[in-house]
């Protein structure tokens, strides 16, 4: 008989990442809710208690393990439930500060945000803000101060995209940022970095004694794939962007048992592209056969879009059909939501699927664009680490994704109902 505790775990929303952090909240109450109901009708069952009298014991076991600390419902969820009220200030000279409001002392807490939000966030006293990465960054950087000085017992940053990921290796006379940052996080006394398809794994060397995460949502396109019309069934080649993204790419042709071709590109990096229209790509070529196919490609980012579309333009002159993208973390940098509504116009690609762990609200409502929910996989990894529980088969997806494809394929022979997703992704 197993119940998940919930009443050390605290959750806190900086500005920016509120949105994403509410849908986990969603799910991470419907577990424990789940949970506690079992437990409930398993002490009845074994003890001869009323519902009532078992939900009163579940109360007791709740206040001996957080020794009365923190606020807590009735039900034995914390208020709100999991969040913990901040006030988040931001001065006129642009200082920030952040204040927790209820004692956290001894608590698990989750620190959660969107450094790609771009959209007007709330501070104190209703001011709206329009914030930079760097903004968000100094976000976290107080609000991880204000939790280690509140007394938090372990403090985990979400942040499904990593900030300046893209800095992880040194071309020249530049720096590493992506381990510099790490470096930040560490000394401010993060104890675990939970983020998704981070753009480099040389990331995670960068780190003495955090502990990263690093989430996959292959599951949640794979899954989006197969309600596709004929996707399966298709003449299908799964090719990879550049070389940077072959690993990803193969898992996918691995798993869709399917062909893998590569777009080979060489860069010039003295140039920045700041639009879709401006690439530094000085040559492009194309190893494999797309012709009379539909080609789907993964990447883990989305900036500006010149390179993709660049790439789509290169398949579609060597034949291919129909060209399907799926972006982990779709930021649409600049115009580039503008860019790819003119190339869906000009047919050079049929969908693109993103996740929702970048905020976004122009982008979700083109015809071109799929979006995936991933929330429910952050609540099951938040729940187990929690609990101090194996993540291995969250982070390792390959068998639910072969479970998927069985039952979807099974489901389509014999013209049933399309797959339900499990419970654990």
């Amino acid at each position: 008989m197993k119940y998940l505790n919930p009443a050390n775990l605290a959750i806190i929303a900086c500005p920016g990442g509120e949105t994403f952090a509410n849908e986990v909240i969603k799910h991470l109450a419907h577990k424990y809710r789940h949970s506690r109901k079992q437990m409930v009708e398993e002490l009845c069952k074994h003890y001869n208690l009323t519902e009532d009298q078992a939900d009163l014991q579940i109360d007791l076991i709740n206040k001996i393990v957080t020794r009365g600390s923190g606020s807590q419902s009735g039900n034995g969820v914390n208020n709100g439930p999991f969040k913990v009220p901040v006030k988040f200030t931001m001065f006129p000279n642009g200082e920030l500060k952040s204040e927790i409001e209820e004692s956290i002392r001894g608590k698990d807490v989750y620190i959660f945000q969107d450094v790609e939000n771009h959209y007007p966030v709330k501070f104190s006293g209703g001011v709206v803000y329009n914030l930079s990465i760097n903004d968000h960054l100094m976000t976290i950087y107080v609000t991880v101060d204000a939790v280690r000085q509140a007394g938090a017992e372990r403090i985990t940053l979400v942040i499904p995209n990593y900030p300046y990921a893209r800095q992880h290796k040194a071309k020249g006379r530049e720096g590493l940022t992506a381990s510099r940052i790490g470096k930040i996080f560490e000394s401010l006394g993060v104890n675990q970095i939970i983020t998704l398809d981070i753009h480099s794994r040389d990331i995670m060397n960068a780190f003495d004694k955090v502990r990263l995460e690093n989430l996959h949502a292959s599951y949640q396109i794979i899954q989006t794939l197969t309600k596709m019309d004929g996707i399966l069934n298709d003449d299908f080649v799964v090719v990879s962007p550049d070389t940077g993204a072959v690993d990803r790419n193969k898992f996918y042709a691995s798993s869709l048992k399917k062909p893998l071709a590569l777009l080979y590109k060489e860069r010039d990096y003295s140039k920045l592209a700041r639009d879709a229209t401006q690439s530094n790509i000085s040559q492009i070529r194309l190893l494999g056969s797309v012709e009379e196919k539909t080609v789907f490609m993964a990447d883990d980012l989305l900036g500006t879009g010149g390179t993709l579309i660049k790439g789509m333009r290169l398949l579609k002159e060597n034949g291919a059909r129909r060209i399907i993208c799926a972006i982990s973390l779709p930021l649409f940098s600049g115009n580039a939501i503008a860019h790819f509504d003119e190339a869906y116009n000009e047919g050079l690609f049929y969908r693109m699927i993103g996740t929702n762990a970048v905020y976004q609200e122009e982008v979700i409502n083109r015809e071109w664009y799929v979006n995936v929910n991933i929330s429910r996989l952050f609540a099951h990894v938040i729940s187990r680490l929690h609990q101090n529980q194996s993540v291995s088969s969250l982070l390792d997806n390959a068998g639910i994704i072969n479970r998927l494809l069985s039952q979807t394929m099974a489901s389509e022979s014999q013209n049933e109902l399309p797959f339900q997703a499990s419970e654990e992704q």
